[in-house]
């Protein structure tokens, strides 16, 4: 069942893969365009539309770097703690190489991953699941 007062909550690098942060001290320049922060409800569907760039990647903590993702966390009723989860790009060579990605079974990684929307590439799609057959991946942090 769709969940209508859900609030979903995005985090996530610009294109250069730098965050609008003070602690990312990066030598790649933010870019005025892209706070990379983002909150909104959920419509009365359960859906939540978002537009954004497409991160680059970032560094790991391993100095790795990580594939383009958004940090994703939703709030909702009966929910006691924020489930947090991360949107990746289906398809993205760079994700077979993402140490985060990697901690999830192969099997259930595709509950992460966002598709391109075949008449509009540059609009991409994910449905998250809170339970179910479908679940999405939630990490516990």
């Amino acid at each position: 069942m769709p969940v209508s007062d859900a609030m979903v909550e995005l985090w996530q690098a610009n294109a250069a893969g730098k965050y609008n942060h003070p602690e990312d001290t990066q030598g790649n320049a933010t870019d005025p365009q892209c706070c990379g922060f983002g909150r909104l409800e959920t419509s009365n569907d359960g859906i939540c539309t978002f537009e954004t760039v497409k991160p680059g990647r970032v560094p790991g903590n391993d100095g790795t770097l990580q594939a383009p993702h958004l940090s994703v966390s939703i709030f909702a009723r009966g929910v006691l703690k924020r489930l947090a989860t991360r949107i990746y790009f289906a398809g993205d060579p760079a994700n077979d190489e993402d140490p985060i990605l990697a901690l999830v079974p192969v099997e259930r990684r595709a509950t992460l991953m966002a598709v391109a929307n075949a008449s509009i590439p540059s609009d991409w799609h994910l449905d998250i699941h809170l339970c179910g057959e479908h679940e999405t991946v939630f990490f516990d942090i």
